[in-house]
């Protein structure tokens, strides 16, 4: 079992810095990926950034083309901390958006939602002027 807990986020202008954590606990040794998914109102979880975390893939990334070069995601496997840097920041990055662990054995960096075994409760980011 792997428990996930995310801070941050909150309100920001379009064109701020928003960053998003995800502090994870329990069975981390044997998470392969980890990544940040959103939600926005009427619409279908999406992943934002994946990263891997052990394994052949460890430090590789991948990033939704919405959010190339604007989001960094990073991880420090020894506190076991997920974050999300969100820069030039737009209405439409409205969202809950969620931490997501993967514990299955991957050699990728899945990018669908039901890949992932773990969830976190969300936190919401809002873009508006």
């Amino acid at each position: 079992q792997v428990k996930l807990v995310e801070s941050g986020g909150g309100l920001a202008q379009p064109g701020t810095t928003l960053r998003v954590s995800c502090a994870a606990s329990g069975a981390t040794t044997s998470t392969f990926t980890m990544a940040w998914f959103r939600q926005a109102p009427g619409k279908e979880r999406e992943v934002v950034a994946v990263i891997g975390w052990r394994g052949v893939q460890a430090g590789t990334t991948f990033y939704a083309d919405s959010v190339k070069d604007r989001f960094t995601i990073s991880r420090d496997t020894v506190a076991d901390i997920l974050t999300l840097q969100m820069n030039s920041l737009k209405p439409d990055d409205t969202g809950v958006y969620f931490c997501a662990a993967r514990n299955l054995y991957t050699t990728g960096l899945p990018i669908r939602a039901p890949e992932y075994e773990y969830w976190g409760q969300g936190t919401q980011v809002t873009v508006s002027s």
